[in-house]
């Protein structure tokens, strides 16, 4: 038993888009200009049949990009090929919703009944306003990370979020610790305010942490507990030379209101 998968992260500051595919189609991308092209993302073997590593490619999207990732039930067994899938794209980018536009290209691709199943996700791009994005290298040394701290609060200050930043602070204390403790430099620590506040923390080691639940006179392990509590999400993402540690806060608009919750 096997299964295809095609696996993108996208960064809205540097919209750089990273991929990795398993046996899945090649995505499609439509630019703003009207053109339509496949993104060359090297080929591995579907998930659960072998062992090899996959292969990430890195693409720069202009904003405003429409992404097409399909499986292959949309082109394959039926009257369907990618050229009739490239030709029906090349408008995308001028449609205001791609909802009804994705639901009905489906239909006309493959219309009545399938043997196979036949998906189709568009995701349009964006990019982030510099002015919503504070980033810093560390020096290998704990003392900086009060001065983090320092830094970030001052950053929530001039972004109108004060009330979130004791949350904050805490994981920068506890993420970057980390970070100066068992990564390798460079150390680099990024703020992200859109609809949440992301903290950042990549490092050049690429050994990934893992929660565990300190015992009662243990003197470390504590850390990314921590995190989790404060965080409605976090996680590790592997980069070509480390990995990125992020937690996701909720912004909440007043201090009262996080009396109520």
């Amino acid at each position: 038993m096997g299964a295809t998968c095609l696996y993108a992260v996208y960064d809205p500051v540097s919209r750089h888009c990273c991929m990795a595919r398993a046996g899945h189609p090649t995505p499609l991308l439509a630019t703003p200009d009207g053109k339509v092209d496949s993104l060359e993302v090297p080929a591995g073997p579907p998930l659960g049949v072998g062992g090899l590593p996959f292969e990430v490619a890195e693409f720069e999207l202009p904003e405003g990009s429409v992404l097409a990732l399909y499986t292959d039930g949309l082109v394959e067994g039926t009257d369907c090929n990618p050229d009739d899938l490239r030709a029906a794209l090349r408008d995308v980018c001028r449609q205001q919703s791609l909802d009804p536009f994705c639901d009905g290209l489906v239909h006309q691709l493959v219309p009545g009944y399938r043997t196979d199943d036949a998906a189709l996700l568009l995701a349009r791009t964006q990019a982030l306003d510099a002015a919503k994005v504070a980033t810093w290298e560390l020096l290998d040394d704990p003392v900086a990370v009060a001065h983090r701290r320092e830094l970030a609060r001052n950053t929530l200050a001039a972004w109108g979020l004060e009330h979130a930043a004791f949350a904050t602070e805490l994981v920068v204390s506890e993420l970057v610790t980390n970070a100066i403790r068992y990564g390798r430099l460079p150390v680099v620590l990024r703020l992200i305010h859109e609809s949440e506040l992301i903290c950042e923390v990549t490092d050049a080691s690429s050994t990934a942490p893992h929660l565990r639940r300190a015992r009662l006179f243990d003197e470390r392990g504590r850390g990314l507990f921590i995190v989790a509590q404060l965080a409605q999400r976090w996680g590790t993402r592997h980069t070509r030379t480390g990995k990125t540690i992020w937690a996701e806060l909720p912004l909440l608009t007043s201090a009262a209101d996080g009396a109520d919750r």
